[in-house]
C-alpha cells in the first residue's frame, strides 16, 4: 500500500477476505454492528437466578452432610427393601396379637393426688334428730273427778295391770284411795320432809302420806317412796295379795284388811265410782 493512499482505503484493505464458518464468530466480527453481550451482574441480580442458585447450594450442602455421616459410620448398614421390612413387621405384630384371645383389661392409671386438691368428703349418714318423747294422752275424767284425780287413778290402774291383778283388785284400790286422800297425792303436816316432794296438798293424820295415806312408821316405806303414786299403789296391791281369800270379800272388807282404818265401813260408799273409773281406764 502506498503511503499516499487515503486512510479509508487502508482499513479496507486490512480486513480479512474470508468469513468464519461460526455464526457467532461472524456476528462478533461485524464491527460496530455486533450485538452487545449481557452483563453478568444483571444476570445474577434477577430473582429467578438467585432462587436457582440458593436451591443448588442447599442440595449440595445436604449431599455433603449425608456423605460425611456415612463416612463417620464405620459399620456398613445394609439397605433393607421397604416392602420386605413392612412385611416382616406385620408378621411380628400378627404373631404377638395371636398368642391369646383372652386378655385382661389394661390397669387404669392411678394419678397421684394433687397437693393442692382437696380430698373428696366421704358421705356420712344423715343423723336424724332424736324424736321428742310423746307424752301419754291424759285420760278424760269421769265419775265427777277432775284431771289431777283422773291422772292418779290411771297410775293406780296401770300398776295393777302390770302386776296382773284382776279387775276386782283395781276397784278395791281405787275405792281405798278415794276414801283415804280423795285421789290426791298428799304430804303430811307432821312430816315436813314430805313437802319437799311433788304433792297436791297436805293432811294431818299422824305421819300418813300419799294416795293411800300409808305411814312410814308402820313399815310401808320411806317418805320419798310413799310420795310416789306408783310406789304407793304397788305397796297396796302387794299387801292385798297377802290376805287370804280377798277375792271373795266385799270391797270395804278387803280394803279394811289392808288399811286397818278406824272407819272400816267408809270404803263401801266409793265402790260404784271406783267401778266406773276402772271400766273407763281399761276399756
Amino acid at each position: 500500500m502506498h503511503p499516499d493512499d487515503p486512510s479509508d482505503q487502508k482499513l479496507t484493505e486490512a480486513r480479512p477476505t474470508t468469513l468464519s464458518d461460526d455464526a457467532t464468530s461472524t456476528e462478533r466480527t461485524i464491527g460496530r454492528h455486533r450485538a452487545a453481550e449481557p452483563s453478568r451482574r444483571a444476570l445474577l441480580g434477577s430473582t429467578p437466578v438467585r432462587v436457582a442458585l440458593a436451591t443448588g447450594v442447599t442440595c449440595c450442602l445436604s449431599l455433603v452432610a449425608v456423605a460425611t455421616a456415612r463416612g463417620n459410620d464405620d459399620t456398613p448398614r445394609p439397605v433393607e427393601p421397604l416392602a420386605e421390612a413392612v412385611a416382616d413387621r406385620a408378621a411380628i405384630a400378627d404373631e404377638r396379637a395371636s398368642r391369646s384371645l383372652d386378655r385382661d383389661a389394661a390397669p387404669a392409671r392411678i394419678l397421684p393426688p394433687s397437693p393442692t386438691a382437696k380430698p373428696t368428703p366421704t358421705p356420712t349418714a344423715v343423723r336424724k334428730a332424736p324424736k321428742k318423747p310423746v307424752k301419754p294422752r291424759r285420760p278424760r275424767p269421769v265419775a265427777g273427778l277432775d284431771q289431777a284425780q283422773m291422772d292418779n287413778a290411771k297410775i293406780i290402774v296401770d300398776v295393777g295391770l302390770e302386776m296382773k291383778m284382776p279387775r276386782r283388785a283395781l276397784v278395791v284400790a281405787l275405792a281405798t284411795a278415794m276414801q283415804e286422800s280423795n285421789l290426791y297425792n298428799l304430804a303430811s303436816d307432821v312430816l315436813p320432809e314430805s313437802a319437799e316432794y311433788p304433792n297436791q296438798g297436805s293432811g294431818s293424820d299422824h305421819d300418813s302420806v300419799g294416795l293411800f295415806q300409808q305411814r312410814p312408821s308402820s313399815g310401808w316405806g320411806t317418805v320419798a317412796q310413799l310420795m310416789r303414786p306408783s310406789y304407793a299403789a304397788r305397796a297396796f296391791y302387794t299387801a292385798l295379795n297377802e290376805i287370804p281369800g280377798w277375792q271373795d270379800m266385799s270391797v270395804t272388807t278387803a280394803a279394811q284388811s289392808v288399811q286397818i282404818s278406824a272407819y272400816p265401813d267408809a270404803y263401801a260408799q266409793h265402790e260404784d265410782r271406783a267401778t266406773t273409773v276402772a271400766a273407763a281406764l281399761t276399756a
